[in-house]
């Protein structure tokens, strides 16, 4: 503690700024918005591969490069062996580093803290830690053996991975305090079991064998009717028990386990985020692997903040501002609308590998349809050379920032992409939305090919509101068509369709004035597959 001491005062000696507006989370209508620097932004971002961030060296090109793709976000890892690599000295040189390098290229930054748990497993920890297992005990699996996860049940490793984080939390206060350049954290990534639903350590067992505890029983009473289905009905069907077992509220076997693992995960996250807040009170959430459909717990990462889980999560961390999923499953908006909840602004922070052409649609469904307040594929640095439909896409979700901020959390804004099944099948279906005083019918361009390919997969875009009968409607690969809506004549035309884009004043520079064979004579409005682009729509009503 005395290295800790030391090490923090020596920092906050050196710098004393002044404090800018911590970046926060606010509701705006029906949305919440990430704010920085007193006003909304979208984090438009990429996430880097998991040790591109160790080495200065071989993230120095890259920063420019991710600039140049339109980014304005860089989610990077922050490793807990390399901060703390001696117990209570701490090393801030590549954190500091980054900063530096983000605020050159006027990036932001979301730090993702890999701390005692990273895609389940506990090899980011320092070496002082994966050493003394007396101190740091390991999770074990029923036959006694150990697995390279630490245990929750392990005090001692709570309060070093706490005192840790916390330290990070008040050295960016000290040196990004008036600057914000850091404006999320990420408490661990993926946390979950493996190989099993639960840790069978002795500590664990002890635990597994008290009552479920009354912190979790009373949320489930008090959100009784908004349950997830499935926490909802294994809850109910046991007779929506207020006191007893695991096994006696949740049934046997690996339903009980993953509940009883998932409230010791989200335990161990709320810690760390009382701790980090306590230092600087950045926004901070937990990113989840998803399971697979037909896999048991513990063949996928068993507890995390998946979504038969999520209840468990919002009563186990209360600290913690949001769940967000990483997604690498087909089923795009099957997952966002889970996480898309009153209690839970959705941010992606991992979405495909930013090579993935289906990224972009995604990109432009979970800002337009579902309100979230980032995204972000995995891999950035990967494509930063060669980034194609993914800048492109980006460069015009840079120009509609303002207008996506303004209309989220309103009917003003609506997003589209084929919506994607577990089997890879796309359904192909028009979709319908009302936006305004129009209904607007969005078909894609392949609509006779129904199955998923690199280029059908991919299209999607937004249409949004900016004035009475005027719209942006943005994206690649779609075809629309639209109707009145509500009062006034039903039949509705196109007064005026221009192509075109957004200057950096934000300033609209028209293009071609579209007509004739571009709009069918006046029939839709369609923007190109291959073409990430804007129109800017005026349309009419008659009879």
């Amino acid at each position: 503690m005395k290295h800790i001491a030391a090490s923090l005062g020596a920092t906050l000696l050196i710098a004393t700024p002044v404090l800018a507006e911590t970046p926060r989370l606010e509701r705006n209508g029906e949305a919440t918005q990430l704010v920085v620097g007193g006003k909304p932004m979208l984090l438009i971002a990429g996430e880097l591969s998991n040790s591109a961030a160790s080495s200065a060296t071989y993230m120095a090109p890259h920063w420019a490069k991710l600039r140049a793709m339109n980014l304005n976000t860089v989610l990077a890892p922050v490793s807990w062996e390399l901060i703390e690599p001696v117990e209570g000295r701490f090393d801030w040189s590549s954190l500091d580093s980054m900063i530096r390098e983000a605020r050159a290229n006027d990036l932001k930054l979301v730090l993702l803290w890999f701390g005692a748990y990273k895609n389940s497993m506990s090899t980011y920890v320092p070496g002082w830690v994966k050493r003394d297992q007396a101190r740091f005990p390991r999770a074990g699996l029923p036959n006694g053996q150990s697995v390279e996860i630490l245990s929750t049940f392990g005090e001692e490793m709570i309060r070093a991975d706490a005192r840790a984080y916390a330290a990070m939390l008040a050295h960016l206060k000290a040196v990004d305090g008036e600057r914000n350049t850091v404006v999320m954290v990420q408490v661990e990534n993926e946390i979950g079991m493996l190989p099993v639903a639960r840790d069978y350590s002795p500590a664990a067992n002890a635990a597994f064998a008290q009552p479920v505890p009354a912190e979790l029983t009373t949320y489930l009473v008090q959100h009784r009717d908004t349950l997830v289905p499935e926490m909802k009905a294994m809850w109910l069907e046991r007779g929506a028990r207020t006191q007893g077992s695991w096994t006696e509220l949740f049934g046997d076997g690996d339903a009980a386990a993953e509940v009883f693992t998932a409230w010791h995960y989200a335990r161990f996250a709320d810690a760390l985020a009382r701790a980090g807040k306590a230092a600087y009170a950045l926004p901070m959430y937990v990113n989840v692997a998803l399971n697979r459909p037909g896999r048991a717990p513990g063949q996928y990462p068993s507890g995390g903040p998946l979504p038969h889980l999520i209840d468990v999560w919002k009563a186990g961390a209360p600290s913690i501002d949001l769940l967000a999923p990483d997604i690498y499953f087909s089923n795009f908006t099957q997952i966002v609308d889970r996480y898309h909840r009153p209690d839970n602004p959705l941010f992606v922070p991992e979405a495909h590998n930013a090579d993935n052409p289906i990224v972009p649609a995604n990109a432009f469904y979970a800002f337009g349809e579902r309100d979230a307040i980032g995204f972000g594929p995995f891999s950035i640095d990967s494509v930063d050379d060669a980034p194609g439909q993914l800048g492109a896409a980006y460069g015009v979700l840079r120009q509609l920032q303002p207008h996506i901020l303004q209309a989220q959390g309103s009917d003003r804004i609506a997003g589209f992409k084929p919506r994607q099944r577990y089997d890879d099948s796309l359904d192909y279906e028009p979709q319908v939305r009302r936006v305004g005083n129009y209904r607007f019918t969005v078909a894609f361009a392949d609509i006779e090919r129904p199955t998923m390919t690199p280029e059908t997969a991919g299209y999607g875009g937004m249409v949004i509101q900016i004035g009475a009968d005027e719209y942006l409607i943005a994206g690649q690969g779609i075809t629309v068509t639209f109707a009145g809506a509500g009062e006034g004549p039903s039949l509705a035309g196109i007064e005026r369709a221009e192509e075109g884009v957004f200057n950096a004043a934000g300033q609209w520079v028209a293009g071609r004035l579209l007509n004739g064979d571009q709009t069918h004579q006046g029939r839709h409005i369609r923007l190109p597959a291959g073409q990430w682009g804007i129109q800017r729509v005026r349309l009419y009503r008659y009879r």
